[in-house]
């Protein structure tokens, strides 16, 4: 049988003689790559942050430091611990502490809203959180006003960093500089269990209590991602998924030299995808993480030629912009050797001139949450296929069926995608019926529809999920659509991803408004922002006296593809377009 199977895995025959088959997963905890850095690596710089350096041994000391305080404040083994930061030395420090702690991370979106931030947390049972003082208002507004009897009454700890202390000098003395005039309340520190990381550091003990871990059972992580549900669910990822994932991706960017690679972290720690190819693999590899808070191309420029940066995963929008860029010319951007792109269909012009001013390689791989992230990926250094999203990774299968009847899809012959290995999802957090249909016999069902050539290599070709992917961001249609129809001026709304040059997909909603009413696209454009993270709201609005429906009353969401498709090209589901790493 699994001669049988060998012969199936077409793709083998293009893997480059350096990446095996399959690659050890061993059972450790994702914590025990900063413990093995921190004893192999101790004076090499781990983390850089506007030129502060962090050292192994002092990003060692700071996760266990933080470890102790949490289990200090009560915080046991499975509790969830949120981290509602952009990348700063602290989301490194915190990530890993909440884990030596034993706890379960969730990662948090900083451009969520108030709305968003109830869903997640209450959602998961965060008992913690480590957030920034800028984002305190959002988090205090979610927790209520008096947080007992508040929406999350379960949140008890609230651990507040700052960007001045993670500054080096003279940057941590200017920074309240830029930050004049704008006007902010106090935050409550000492009361209402808010308390200052420095402070929160500086009381806890050197060193956590051991925490035994099950790699394989115990949830490291909970990501949250979307469905057609329009609710986000909170995907459970063990030690053993990220670790595996890690070293997959490791062993696919096998040119890698541990102790001497620079990784620019542009991508965000908060999404599995920077997660996994920047923070765990980094660490894994002994290298430094280049920290940036937020993508600016000139900063990001900067960046790669101060820093001499060799690893950049990204999503296309990023490359554009860094193309696009006015002074492109002034910097060098030799040292980058390897590139990942993930989020969307990379263009190839965009590859083809980004390799030619780096010298670098710039592929293109998929994958989902649910697979911590990465299932498939073009080789870097050998056969690449425009238009694919490549091969499995080590340890991974992928399969095609029919959507109606799970009958297996020869080559050549369009079915839904299925993956299966170490790095799959253990389920939905509590929501047994969703995991029930995304995992069956071990296999994940992406929801996505492709084909797959007759040397191993596959392309996506449409979406059975209505997911709009703008600039890296998941968005789905239903969140929205709810947002739209809780104005009192709706009555109906449908929203679709279009084309857009820059981000990929933006989003469009269409509505009808209720008799006798009247609404504009910019107090719509309003009610959307104070309700969603500003990359979800609509970037167009058409007004209409009905949607397209189903003899049901469905709406049809296909026909408005359709419909913007006769306007402006072919749109999503219509031609081959990549989906890489969510």
């Amino acid at each position: 049988m699994e001669q049988e199977r060998e012969k199936e895995r077409l793709w083998y025959r293009h893997y480059p003689v350096e990446v095996p088959h399959e690659v050890e997963i061993p059972d450790d905890a994702v914590y025990e790559l900063l413990i093995r850095a921190a004893a192999n690596y101790p004076n090499h710089d781990a983390l850089d942050f506007f030129g502060k350096r962090t050292t192994y041994a002092k990003l060692y000391a700071d996760a266990r430091r933080f470890a102790a305080g949490l289990q200090a404040a009560g915080v046991v083994k499975g509790d969830r611990v949120a981290i509602m930061l952009p990348n700063c030395p602290q989301a490194v420090a915190g990530y890993f502490g909440a884990l030596l702690a034993g706890a379960i991370v969730v990662m948090t979106n900083p451009l969520y809203v108030e709305r968003e931030l109830v869903h997640q947390l209450r959602d998961s049972g965060a008992t913690a959180i480590l957030t920034l003082d800028l984002l305190y208002p959002r988090l205090a507004a979610a927790r209520g006003a008096d947080p007992a009897r508040g929406p999350l009454p379960g949140l008890t700890r609230v651990i507040v960093a700052t960007m001045q202390e993670a500054l080096p000098f003279p940057k941590n003395l200017l920074f309240p500089l830029t930050q004049r005039g704008t006007k902010r309340a106090p935050i409550p520190y000492g009361s209402l269990g808010v308390i200052a990381y420095a402070r929160f550091l500086a009381a806890s003990a050197e060193d956590p209590k051991p925490v035994a871990t099950d790699a394989a059972r115990d949830v490291a992580l909970l990501q949250y991602t979307g469905g057609t549900t329009g609710l986000p669910k909170g995907v459970m990822l063990t030690h053993r998924n990220l670790i595996a994932n890690a070293l997959q991706t490791s062993a696919w960017c096998y040119r890698m030299r541990d102790g001497k690679e620079r990784f620019l972290a542009a991508l965000p720690l908060f999404h599995v995808f920077g997660l996994t190819v920047l923070m765990n693999q980094a660490v894994l590899r002994g290298g430094l993480l280049i920290l940036l808070p937020r993508f600016e191309p000139t900063a990001v420029l900067k960046a790669i030629h101060k820093n001499r940066a060799t690893l950049f995963p990204g999503a296309p929008t990023m490359y554009i912009a860094i193309m696009n860029a006015a002074k492109l010319h002034k910097y060098d951007l030799s040292s980058i050797e390897a590139c990942v792109s993930g989020a969307a269909a990379l263009p190839l012009d965009v590859q083809q001139q980004f390799e030619a001013i780096t010298g670098g390689k710039l592929t293109e791989g998929y994958g989902m949450t649910e697979s911590s992230p990465v299932t498939h990926a073009n080789p870097l250094w050998g056969k690449r296929k425009t238009g694919s999203i490549g091969v499995p990774l080590p340890n991974t299968e992928a399969r095609l069926v029919d959507p109606e009847t799970g009958e297996d899809q020869p080559s050549g012959a369009v079915g839904e995608l299925l993956v299966r290995g170490p790095q799959v999802m253990l389920g939905y957090w509590n929501n047994p019926e969703a995991t029930a249909a995304a995992l069956q016999d071990g296999w994940l069902h992406t929801g996505d529809l492709a084909v797959m050539d007759e040397e191993g290599y596959f392309a996506i070709v449409g979406r059975q999920k209505d997911v709009i992917i703008a600039g890296g961001f998941n968005i789905y249609p239903r969140e929205i659509e709810e947002v739209l129809h809780e104005h009192p001026a709706i009555r109906e709304a449908a929203v679709i991803g279009v084309q857009d040059p820059y981000r990929g997909e933006s989003v469009k909603a269409f509505v009808v408004t209720v008799q006798g009413a009247s609404v504009t696209a910019e107090e719509l454009n309003r009610w959307c922002r104070e309700r969603l993270a500003s990359f979800k709201v609509p970037h167009q609005y058409e007004f209409r006296t009905s949607l397209p429906m189903s003899m049901i009353g469905k709406v049809l969401h296909r026909k408005l593809y359709e419909e913007e498709a006769a306007k402006s090209g072919p749109q999503p589901g219509e031609e081959t377009s990549e989906r890489p790493p969510d």
